[in-house]
């Protein structure tokens, strides 16, 4: 399971055996103020989350670009003070249509947890629908995560440009005027890599802030093939197109973690503009 409704998160957190395995982060995160999501967090979350930072917890490794992974035993630690084991079911949720969440959700899958799942529709769902929030605040008991070997899953810059020579599909995430090189004002270099298709992460997303019926996702992610290599800007939102990819049966895709702000550290690495 990649999604959970609304119906389903509150049928599970009323059952008191499925709730003792449940785990609720709230990843509300927002690029332009980095303390947004903590804010809205203490204002009133699901009885119950825990708020997971995506710009502290979610990242901050040795890797490049705005976003690197952490590494992968800091990451297990952090599952472990949140008392996250690996039979634990953890649902991921934000403001912003799965496109923070999705973040917590691919780096657990990454490691081999399986029992992850994004609200559908997130906290607006939960809220529209008139069940309870809290600004209270709970803990957990803190685990011992097991180890991990590393991330899987993901390709750096020159398995980018490997991938891309060989035939692989590249999918860049990012708004369109971006991927075109047209009003940057997140990096300092503005295109894409070449090679790209463009398939924004919030075109998943219908009107009403749910992700989109099956039908339509595969639509959107027809003819890309089994195993392609999606990108954004740092690594966070790209994790929402490889949830409906998921969805729809794409297995095999890969994160380029660093994304477009590492790939234009290096000035030899080529750049694109345009379609």
């Amino acid at each position: 399971m990649s999604l959970i409704s609304v119906e389903d998160l509150a049928a599970r957190l009323a059952d008191p055996e499925l709730a003792r395995s449940t785990t609720v982060c709230d990843c509300r995160f927002y690029l332009a103020d980095h303390h947004k999501g903590a804010s809205e967090f203490a204002a009133g979350h699901i009885p119950g989350a825990l708020f997971v930072d995506v710009h502290t917890d979610l990242a901050g490794g040795p890797g490049g670009g705005r976003h690197p992974l952490p590494r992968v035993e800091d990451f297990t630690r952090l599952l472990g003070r949140l008392g996250i084991s690996p039979s634990t079911f953890v649902v991921a949720y934000d403001s912003s249509g799965g496109g923070t969440a999705a973040r917590l959700w691919w780096m657990l899958r990454s490691i081999g947890h399986g029992q992850v799942a994004v609200l559908d529709g997130g906290y607006p769902a939960w809220v529209a629908s008139g069940r309870p929030v809290t600004a209270e605040v709970v803990t957990h008991d803190p685990v011992d995560y097991p180890a991990v070997e590393g991330w899987t899953g993901i390709a750096d810059a020159d398995a980018v440009a490997e991938g891309v020579a060989l035939g692989a599909t590249l999918v860049d995430s990012r708004a369109h005027d971006r991927f075109r090189g047209e009003n940057e004002t997140i990096d300092k270099i503005a295109g894409h890599i070449p090679g790209a298709i463009n398939i924004f992460h919030k075109d998943n997303v219908a009107a009403d802030g749910h992700l989109r019926p099956i039908d339509e996702l595969a639509a959107r992610f027809a003819g890309i093939g089994d195993s392609p290599i999606v990108y954004c800007g740092s690594g966070v939102t790209a994790c929402h197109n490889l949830l409906a990819m998921s969805l729809v049966g794409i297995g095999r895709a890969r994160l380029y973690p660093g994304s477009w702000s590492d790939w234009i550290t290096n000035p030899e690495r080529p750049i694109a503009t345009g379609d």
